[in-house]
């Protein structure tokens, strides 16, 4: 049995036909860019970015959003030629299996499990922070306890138990997803213009309050830095700039969503990369505004202390107000209170995606025989795969009610970039194995972009520090063993249920599916 067999590209048109009918090519460049925009900011942005500032670059996590920006724009140029060499819709997961064969597939779907299931933890945890805040308003709030990991302590000693508002907001998402759930263009347009007012407005205000004592030292001294839970880390630097890249690089996962629409682009070639850099150039320009913005209304010390959590209504609530009665009034205090809400509902709608994202790769591992049947057993009546949904719930769950959000969220970053580096490389593989596979969009500067590409994503896996390292490894050894275990006895092209003799319209593979079977 070889590690390396390729799944039949014809195997994959016939599985997508099956279910889709075909795709339309409507979507054009503006369109693209937008569904990038939409996919890219969330928590990342609105949580992450107080995260990284305290723990790791201070006011240079603006400089690490434009590395995590670089490194992101490399790889989208490699996944966006891969995403024109399959003529499927899909994840990484669906054209690795194609072109670099299953081990590697595994790997990158094994990832995925990090970028969209651990993803919905950490989104989930931001929205437990911003829900609470929201209580607050009412005077109303949930114990500290119940609403922070185990491994979390406040500043008056109490100790979290499980994060209950994270678990309700997975739980009830989860059923939504069960049920089914249609998309809306509508809707989705809505909140892509209320996150993006949301981050403007937030721009065009606080830059009247920035103190220029907050941006001094713009690059801190290089030191470190303990968090809540004991673990150190490189703070100030190059190291601290690296690390903080790092961190906030989870503030642009979903850009490859625009790589999966390949598809449905009305010209490849052209469109593709211009949605990919656009809605990146879009988003990279925001994010360096709103984090110098942030950086400089609150300072490094209140994101570690008091503004850690729901920073970016601390930072609207303290950049302008006065004191009545010993007490502080906020000047803008109803502005804090709608983008309260106004966040609430995006993140709802973020975790929703990457829950939907988690339960179809689940689908495409089990039915591709390298997971469990019940990964791809679908609901009688909602045609939903149902069993993977409640799966996913539990592992989801576990992370977001007792794992902190600090750890998941760079968990999630870490396997992303990870998955990024193979994409990379197996764009270099397939350049040399296979140079005469029709491509609608060719990476540019090959292979200086691949390298780079690599370059760029390993130096932030590298500032993730040892911890993330020994997490990745870990994460990695349970994937070896599943794999090894149960996946490559069970799959269905090992087991040659779906090779037969070569099929001369498929140049990626010595053997292909036999469609009439």
């Amino acid at each position: 049995m070889s590690l390396f067999i390729k799944k039949p590209v014809g195997l994959l048109i016939k599985e997508a036909d099956n279910g889709e009918k075909g795709l339309k090519r409507t979507l054009g460049a503006g369109n693209l860019i937008a569904l990038g925009i939409g996919a890219i900011i969330g928590a990342g942005l609105f949580v992450r970015t107080a995260a990284a500032a305290a723990q790791h670059a201070g006011p240079s996590v603006t400089i690490g959003f434009i590395v995590a920006a670089i490194g992101c724009a490399f790889a989208g140029l490699c996944y966006a030629e891969f995403a024109s060499m399959i003529p499927v819709a899909g994840s990484a997961y669906t054209y690795s299996y194609a072109t670099m064969g299953e081990f590697l597939a595994w790997i990158i779907g094994w990832d995925l499990i990090l970028e969209y299931g651990v993803g919905a933890a950490t989104v989930g945890i931001a929205w437990s922070e911003y829900f609470n805040r929201l209580l607050g308003i009412f005077g109303l709030g949930i114990p500290y306890e119940w609403c922070h990991s185990p491994f979390e302590v406040s500043a008056a000693g109490v100790s979290g138990i499980m994060n209950l508002p994270a678990l309700f907001i997975v739980f009830l998402l989860t059923l939504v997803l069960i049920r089914g759930t249609k998309e809306s263009a509508s809707l989705n347009a809505i909140i892509v213009i209320l996150k993006v007012a949301i981050v403007l407005i937030f721009i065009a205000l606080g830059w009247h309050y920035i103190r220029p004592e907050n941006h001094t030292p713009f690059i801190p001294e290089p030191t470190s830095y303990t968090n809540s839970q004991g673990i150190t880390t490189h703070f100030g630097g190059i190291m601290g700039i690296l690390g903080a890249a790092g961190v906030v690089f989870f503030a642009f996962i979903g850009f490859d969503a625009v790589s999966t629409a390949a598809q449905e682009a009305r010209n490849p070639k052209k469109d593709m990369p211009i949605g990919i850099l656009g809605s990146l150039a879009v988003c990279t320009l925001l994010y360096i505004l709103f984090s110098y913005v942030l950086t400089g209304v609150a300072s490094t010390e209140d994101f570690r202390t008091h503004g850690r959590e729901a920073s970016v209504a601390y930072a609207i609530d303290h950049m302008a107000g006065q004191m009545v009665n010993g007490q502080w009034v906020p000047q803008y205090g109803w502005l804090s209170n709608l983008i309260t809400i106004a966040i609430l509902a995006g993140f709802s709608s973020v975790i929703l995606v990457m829950l939907l994202g988690q339960s179809r790769v689940f689908y495409s591992m089990s039915r591709d025989g390298l997971l469990p049947p019940i990964f791809s057993t679908v609901h009688p009546k909602f045609r939903t795969p149902y069993k993977a949904n409640w799966i996913i719930l539990l592992l989801v769950g576990i992370f977001a009610a007792f794992v902190p959000g600090d750890i998941v969220g760079e968990m999630t970053s870490i396997g992303t970039l990870f998955a990024f580096i193979l994409v990379c490389a197996g764009i270099w593989i397939m350049r040399v194995k296979h140079p005469d596979v029709p491509r609608a969009f060719k990476t540019p500067a090959y292979p200086v972009v691949c390298t780079l590409g690599i370059v760029v994503c390993a130096a932030m896996i590298f500032g993730l520090g040892w911890t993330n390292w020994v997490r990745l490894l870990g994460w990695l050894l349970v994937g070896f063993i599943i794999y090894f275990g149960y996946s490559r006895t069970h799959s269905k092209l090992q087991q040659g249920r779906v090779a037969l003799p070569r099929d001369p319209i498929d140049p990626l593979n010595p053997r292909a599916t036999d469609l009439e079977r």
